[in-house]
Parts: C-alpha cells; structure tokens; sequence
C-alpha cells in the first residue's frame, strides 16, 4: 500500500470508483477551488467494485423531477463529453437508445405508468405511454397476451460507456492535481466538539488531517459512515447479470425491457443481457460475490422466453453477479453534509442508479463543497434529512 504525499488535504474522498472519481474530477476542474483533494481507494483493480459490474444504462423515466434532471444532465454530459473533458484526445461517447419499455400487466400499475409519462413528458422526455396493441404492433416479437400497457421512450435512453467516462475521470482528475492513493481509511477522529472530522487513519498508520471527507464508498458506505459515528442505511445486496445468445436473433433491437416478473433484458452488442435481484434479497457480506447458478434456470430464462417467446432457443455465454449500493430505506441517493459532523459528505445509496447518475450528483457535490450550496440543479430532496426524520422519498420506478 502507498503513503500520501501529505500530513493534510482539503478534501479526502473515501473510495475511488465511479463517485469519487466523478467528485474528484469535478471538484479540480472548478476554478474556485484551490485545494488539495485525496482520493483513498482499497482496490485499485476495481474488481469488485459496482462500478465494474454495471450495466451502463441511463433512462429518464423515474417518477420524481429532481431524478428525471438528474438523467438528463447525465445525457447532456454523454453527448458533450469531449467538451467538458475539454482534451482533443478524448472520444466521442455514444449513446445508444433503444430505450426502456416499463411493461404493465395489471390497471393499477398501467395508471402509475400513465401518471408517470405525464411527469416526464412535462421535463422534456420523449416517454410515450403504448396499448399492448401498439407494444405489439412496434415489437412483434413480444407476448402481450397479459399486457394492458407500458412506457418506452427511444429518445436519449439506452446504453453508454461508462467504464471510458470513468476511466478519463480518473485520469483527469490527476492531472489537475488531485492524488490517488492504494490505501484503505480505517479510522476517523472528531475534534473536540464533535462537530467535525479532524483527521483519517489509513491502513499503514498514517494520520492525514483533512477538511471535509466525502464518503464514496459504494456497498460499503455504512462502514465508513461508523467511523465518523454516524449510521445510514445502505447495504451491498447482490444482482445477477447474464448475457446470451438467441439461436433466432431479434430482428430490431429488444428494448431495456422491465418485465413484471421482475426480470430485465435487452440487446447487448450481438448479444442479449439479462437480469434480476434474487427473489430473496437480504444484505450479504462485502465479500460475497457466489452466483446462485439456479437463478438461470428457475426464473430468468422462464421469464424472458415467456415474454419473448424466440428466446426459447438460448444459450447462455457469461454471467456475474455484483452488488447494488442499496438504500434499504428508499432506494433512492443520500446526498450532502450530515447534520451531526458538517464536514462529512454523503454521495451513497444510489440502488442500481449510480452511474447514470454520476454526472449530476458529482457536479453538485463539488458545487456543495466549493461553495456551500448546490447551484446547477438542487439536490437537497435527497438528503439524509429525510432518512433521520424517517420520511421516504418516494420514488416509484425503481428496478
């Protein structure tokens, strides 16, 4: 493990991934921002990170306004991407928009839908609201014998790479100073009022003082909120992705489709991809990445060759499972200072949202910590407030 080249930084961020890359990036680009800034990652394989097991989808349909702009800057981003990075090097990021295509099979949930659509559409999404007729009608390939209707919307949703925009994160964020440093925080001491962080403890011993930590630890973000002393309710909780080969292609592409047997699926290259939580879904060990190779059989494969019937003819060519950052409170982010230690940032409990919405929540994170407030788009509805009063944030378009 390294040693930090300092005794003391501005900012410590606790975890190097996908947030604390984007938080440290944005945080060096800010010309209003003169500090140091450390990033302490345990693994820099990032073998296990969430990160790495991402799916790399981004959509607007969500039922809340703030999460609806947060994806639409995370498009804005996708698009511009060589204009913000601001490198000639840098490439251009597709996004590939085959959309998401929500599948109601009861009334109840079609008028959730359809309420949902009236709220996205008012910001600006493309989301249309379809019969089962007209689901058939522009993919014949599905069955909708129990479908009353669904959403899909093929403007900006569908597929990105973010391993590419991390990857230029990182490497961005070094070279406007920022450090990165093979090591693990394992301690964190308050000063004597108790209302701050005074210093970190790294796993070689070193005691770097600092003045804000940002805790970006992903699954294991509730570990690091304990040594502030402080508690949040995010767990790692696995989720299983598969990829497979149909022996009769599609002859379009197959929509991020959300079926209500709770199984995901869509294209993937020539592929297909797949997924689903465990239908016993308790928080498990940091560690524990065991697939559940039944999984397969008993729920995924019926579920997708039910829903599309070509898919009875599959062969199987990769899985893995990884873990969402869940927020077992209401699976939606925990964001912004914690009221008990004011130096101590939240960026955690994304549940499944994290890289999609890795663009807007590390700018306004920066902004936070640069000038005490959020200015491009008010991230406040998802602070820890709510989970200490214990109001949810209801957000009903969670996968």
């Amino acid at each position: 493990m390294q040693t930090p080249l300092l005794s003391s930084y501005d900012v410590v961020i606790v975890g190097g991934a996908i947030y604390g890359s984007s938080v440290a990036w944005w945080l060096s680009r800010n010309p209003d921002f003169d500090g140091s800034i450390l990033v302490v990652e345990r693994d820099p394989s990032y073998e296990f990170a969430s990160t790495s097991h991402t799916n790399s989808c981004i959509r607007q349909q969500f039922s809340t306004e703030v999460n609806i702009q947060i994806s639409q800057f995370g498009v804005e981003f996708i698009q511009g991407f060589k204009d913000f990075i601001q490198d000639e090097d840098a490439p251009e990021i597709a996004l590939q928009s085959f959309g998401y295509m929500y599948l109601a099979d009861t009334q109840e949930f079609a008028n959730t839908l359809q309420a949902n659509q009236q709220v996205q559409e008012r910001l600006g999404a493309g989301t249309k609201y379809m019969t089962a007729a007209q689901i058939k009608a522009a993919y014949p390939f599905y069955n909708v014998d129990d479908i009353v209707g669904g959403n899909h919307n093929l403007i900006n949703e569908g597929y990105f790479d973010g391993g590419t925009i991390f990857d230029w994160w990182r490497r961005k964020a070094r070279a406007q100073g920022a450090e990165y440093l093979h090591n693990e925080v394992r301690a964190m001491s308050r000063n004597k009022t108790g209302n701050k962080i005074d210093s970190v403890t790294l796993a070689t011993g070193d005691v770097i003082a600092c003045g804000t930590v940002i805790n970006c630890s992903g699954p294991r973000a509730a570990a690091t909120a304990h040594m502030a002393g402080l508690s949040i309710p995010v767990e790692p909780r696995k989720r299983y992705t598969f990829i497979f080969d149909a022996e009769t292609p599609l002859d379009r592409d197959l929509p991020l489709t959300i079926d209500p047997s709770g199984v995901h699926m869509r294209s993937d290259g020539r592929y297909y991809m797949a997924g689903c939580p465990p239908d016993e879904d308790p928080a498990v060990g940091y560690d524990d990445f065991v697939e559940d190779h039944s999984l397969w059989e008993n729920k995924i494969w019926p579920a997708i060759a039910t829903r599309v019937p070509a898919f009875e003819a599959v062969k199987l060519v990769n899985s893995w499972v990884g873990h969402y950052a869940y927020n077992a409170f209401d699976q939606n982010a925990i964001i912004g200072p914690a009221p008990e230690v004011e130096n101590f940032v939240f960026v955690n409990g994304f549940s499944g949202h994290g890289l999609q919405q890795s663009p807007a929540i590390g700018r306004g994170v920066a902004e936070w910590v640069t000038y005490g407030a959020y200015r491009s788009l008010d991230l406040s509805p998802l602070g820890v407030d709510r989970v200490i009063a214990r109001e949810t944030f209801v957000e009903n378009a969670v996968i």
